[in-house]
């Protein structure tokens, strides 16, 4: 299907949708009745063959006194994607669920509910999902009129769940932890050593960072995007720059379009070739760690070589690029020799018969409960599912670079290990064939006026999986509501169903094979 059919197969429907209109090529905005969101996500997801991957909210009390919730569906064969909005009484807003047949939209909607104070009276679980015990009741922090308010924890606890029966027992783990990492709760329902279930508490570092983007203007967001997670400032700075060049209309310079495509890679090559040591790490063997790592510093002083920042930050602007590049004549050599030295520290992993019992058939996600998670990224391709951004929705310039998207069936973290291992060596071919194709020109493509009020994404294949950047901006030009969806929101879920059956103490090493971002997902 096109965008156009799209439109019209929802014009010959009996759901009541109003303002088609169809802002850009590919895409099919329209307005929906709060009554009718339920058989609109229906008939997209099920007639239709679409996913629900964003929802946003939004305080328009000031200008419409209303609430409007956002939906954007996707569809990956024929990458077209259905905007639909629906407008939400102000003084009490009420939502219908979606959440007893798809559970991201359970995700979302809770979200909602605990930022903005939209009840959701048919969700299945009234837990909170992002406030923590000691907000104030009347406190929805992405409100127009919240204010900064002091408030302090009062230790009240989280309504977990507990698993009883004869011989069980809860281990609670964090959310303070032994390493440098950001904290999570984890608690552990288990019989002897055998995990049975396993419940996650996250969202302890709430920056409030989509409120930080309000009232910025568009040029001066990208920075704040760099840092929604500090190893994506790649991935997350791009996706926020293609929604505001989407608002605007612009679209990068050619060169442009392949160095985000170097860049983007870069990223994706060092973090795999780090998770790689990681896993191997978790199993006892240490060294693989240790030269993983040195492999990993090789590429990021490479990427300091390139743009002066080791984590690639500091160059994407929206429009393009906001200098040149000049990428070394021995630079893909450089990347070729990583890749030589990290493809002989995986064969003799993979020759290690102590480490491969360790990953066979350990932290197992089926493919079937994948999907219905919405899993995405190397743990979406690990467990079966041929998804990829980069070519369902074709950004940068890998429309032209004949992208190879790796599948295996296993699900294991053996198999979350050796997608790993194949994504950085299409990365490096990726690269390779990017800098093939640069020729001379401009990078920066002059950002006009942001359209107002008429809502924009950014659709970007990070290392992680897709992530997805909405922005609307205001009357003035500045960003009325921007919304982040890392994939961490819609993996980190899964990884309590991967461990069912497993031993406490490769809990670790199921993690790790996860590696999914706490400050990605804890906004």
């Amino acid at each position: 299907m096109t965008s156009e059919s799209t439109a019209r197969a929802l014009l010959e429907s009996s759901i009541a949708v109003s303002d088609l209109a169809a802002p850009r090529g590919n895409e099919v905005h329209c307005r929906v009745r709060p009554d009718a969101i339920v058989p609109l996500a229906d008939f997209v997801c099920g007639e239709l063959g679409a996913e629900l991957i964003l929802m946003a909210a939004e305080d328009r009390r000031r200008s419409s006194g209303a609430f409007v919730v956002n939906y954007l569906f996707a569809h990956r064969a024929s990458h077209w994607l259905l905007h639909a909005s629906a407008a939400l009484d102000g003084a009490r807003p009420e939502l219908p669920s979606l959440a007893r047949f798809h559970y991201p939209a359970s995700r979302f909607e809770r979200e909602i509910r605990d930022l903005f104070g939209i009840a959701v009276p048919e969700h299945p679980d009234p837990r909170p999902l992002v406030r923590h015990g000691f907000w104030p009741d009347d406190y929805y922090p992405l409100r127009k009129d919240a204010n900064g308010r002091e408030f302090h924890d009062d230790g009240q606890p989280f309504p977990f769940t507990p698993v009883g029966g004869e011989g069980v027992y809860e281990i609670p783990v964090g959310p303070v932890h032994a390493g440098v990492i950001e904290p999570g709760h984890f608690r552990f329902s288990v019989m002897g050593e055998t995990i049975i279930d396993m419940k996650s508490r996250l969202y302890f570092t709430h920056k409030g960072t989509e409120k930080l983007f309000e009232g910025r203007r568009p040029a001066d967001g990208t920075a704040l995007a760099e840092r929604v997670s500090g190893d994506t400032s790649v991935g997350h700075a791009l996706a926020y720059c293609q929604a505001i060049e989407s608002a605007a209309g612009v679209e990068a310079p050619h060169r442009a379009r392949l160095l985000r495509v170097i860049l983007l890679e870069l990223e994706r090559l060092y973090n795999h070739v780090a998770d790689f040591g990681a896993i191997a790490n978790d199993t006892g063997f240490a060294v693989a760690h240790a030269h993983c790592f040195r492999i990993r510093e090789g590429l990021l002083r490479l990427n300091k070589q390139l743009t002066g920042a080791r984590l690639l930050r500091g160059v994407l602007s929206p429009g393009g690029l906001n200098r040149d590049l000049a990428v070394p004549a021995d630079f893909t050599t450089a990347i070729q020799a990583a890749l030589v030295d990290f493809d002989e520290v995986v064969a003799i992993c993979f020759n290690n018969t102590l480490l491969m019992d360790r990953l066979e058939q350990t932290g197992t996600l089926g493919m079937e409960v994948a999907r219905d998670h919405g899993v995405l990224g190397f743990v979406a391709r690990a467990s079966g599912l041929d998804l990829d951004a980069r070519r369902d929705h074709p950004f940068a310039a890998y429309g032209e670079l004949d992208l190879r998207v790796p599948v295996l069936a296993g699900g294991d973290v053996k198999a979350r290990t050796e997608i790993r291992v194949e994504e950085a060596r299409e990365s490096a071919r990726l690269i390779a064939r990017a800098c093939e194709r640069l020729t001379p020109g401009p990078v920066q493509a002059s950002i006009g006026e942001v359209a107002p009020r008429v809502p924009a994404f950014g659709i970007v294949e990070g290392w992680r999986g897709r992530i997805v950047h909405w922005i609307v901006a205001a009357d003035d030009g500045t960003l009325d509501r921007v919304k982040i969806v890392d994939p961490s929101f819609f993996n980190w879920p899964a990884l309590s169903y991967a461990l069912v059956g497993n031993i406490v103490p490769d809990f670790p090493l199921c993690n790790k094979s996860f590696n999914q971002s706490y400050s990605g997902n804890d906004l």
